[in-house]
């Protein structure tokens, strides 16, 4: 029988989840405003952080689909009444995405300089970047366990535990942050840029020992490697590769909006940073209710209810579009302080405040396209969701920057492709769950 899904449903998963997501890019915020206020080389390593972070979010978005793959699987598995079968999955997949991890920083860590002269860093901002990823690339493997743990738990419909990993993983990050990077008269020097790396790392550590703890203490699947393989282990490695194409090609907008930043100078590229840390701030607020979505459509799925599934895409839409606004109209109501708390230099705050207004307005569109994004993974639709990236990416985003790279806009062309991106990401993955579930829904 088949239980309505309410605000309240909706809600108790999509709040911890809300709060849970925003961990990295407060992770990123942090390192931001505790850099911009340094005595000593602020904009510069401002701009190195904002890099970093960049090519970090695409390492970490390329390897971290294991979440969406993981949760797909299980809460499927769960709604079908059949989640005994799938209960060793978790740890192989961990097993198989740590490994990878790995080999990542090998790779890497010896080409960092050849990576970020890639997104057009030179002389200061390129030693820094070097110096920054050289120390944090280290808590990536710890990262993407503890996604790959945060999957697991949204599978089997529970936020909470992730919430309470991530609130102790960001206030752990700010505390070490102002610790090392300003250091401690006496005790502790400022290791400044390179503290924050070393802090971030840290905060890392401490959240995958926390996810450990409570995927064993509070549930019953192991974190044991057992073989043979699961045979669901292909369907997870075929969405993977899906959502790995899928990250590559989003990736490639932020790499063509961090290299024109770049390329525009120290000034731009700072004020672009903190724009686009702000924007993945709010993307993460809203990807509670896109978890939600993804949650609850798998579960959905598997025990064949497509009356309630209609009934939570009707709901997560109006949800959705009211938290956009709201993050909107709070921006805008501290429009001036937000940009103080990043940055004391009035020349990279007055190109911040310049395209600011457009970060905000991007808020509802981004809410549509987000949401949509967690209910397809929890459907398991990641090769639709691979196209509909592909051509946004491909064939919007890139001709769009382009042409307004080459009309001088710098930052308002950076942001207006943005935003043409995020419709051409939301518009075909609504029409396409309308078309496919509607029918479905009214057969019942």
């Amino acid at each position: 029988m088949s239980t309505k899904i309410t605000l309240q449903h909706i809600n108790k998963l999509a709040i911890p989840a809300l709060i849970s997501g925003v961990a990295e890019p407060i992770l990123s915020l942090t390192d931001a405003a505790i850099i911009g206020n340094m005595d000593k080389n602020a904009t510069v390593s401002l701009a190195a952080v904002g890099i970093v972070g960049t090519f970090f979010s695409m390492l970490i978005w390329v390897l971290g689909q294991t979440r969406s793959a993981i949760s797909s699987i299980v809460s499927q598995y769960l709604g079908a009444g059949k989640i005994d079968e799938v209960k060793n999955l978790p740890a192989q997949a961990i097993f198989i995405i740590t490994s990878l991890s790995l080999i990542i920083i090998a790779v890497t860590y010896p080409l960092a300089a050849q990576i970020f002269k890639f997104y057009n860093a030179s002389d200061d901002i390129l030693t820094f970047c070097v110096d920054y990823y050289r120390i944090r690339v280290f808590g990536f493997p710890f990262t993407l366990f503890t996604i790959a743990v945060f999957g697991t738990f949204r599978g089997l419909q529970n936020t909470f535990f992730p919430m309470i990993i991530a609130i102790v993983g960001a206030l752990a990050n700010i505390i070490l942050d102002i610790i090392f990077v300003y250091g401690i008269d006496g005790f502790i020097p400022a290791y400044n840029i390179e503290g924050a790396a070393y802090a971030s790392v840290l905060a890392q550590i401490i959240m995958a020992v926390l996810s450990a703890v409570y995927i064993l203490k509070k549930t019953d699947i192991p974190l044991l490697v057992k073989f043979p393989f699961n045979p669901e282990i292909k369907r997870f490695l075929f969405m993977i590769g899906n959502l790995f194409i899928r990250t590559l090609a989003l990736n490639l907008a932020l790499y063509l909006a961090t290299s024109f930043a770049t390329k525009y100078g120290e000034n731009y590229i700072a004020a672009y940073t903190i724009a686009i840390n702000l924007w993945f701030l709010g993307a993460f607020i809203i990807d509670g209710y896109a978890s939600a979505g993804n949650i609850l459509s798998g579960k959905l799925l598997g025990a064949k209810d497509y009356k309630n599934l209609i009934n939570l895409s009707d709901k997560l839409i109006k949800y959705g579009i009211v938290v956009g606004i709201v993050i909107a109209i709070i921006g805008a109501i501290l429009y001036y302080p937000i940009g103080n708390i990043f940055s004391n230099d009035p020349e990279v705050l007055h190109e911040f405040y310049k395209v600011f207004w457009i970060v905000l307005v991007m808020q509802p569109l981004c809410a549509l396209a987000f949401i949509f994004d967690g209910v397809f993974k929890g459907l398991g639709e990641m090769k639709y969701l691979r196209d509909v990236l592909l051509f946004s990416s491909l064939l919007v985003f890139t001709p769009v920057i382009l042409a307004l790279d080459y009309f001088d806009y710098k930052l308002y062309g950076i942001f207006i492709a943005f935003t043409i991106w995020i419709i051409a990401r939301g518009l075909p993955l609504i029409i396409k769950f309308r078309k496919t579930f509607k029918p479905l829904a009214e057969n019942v």
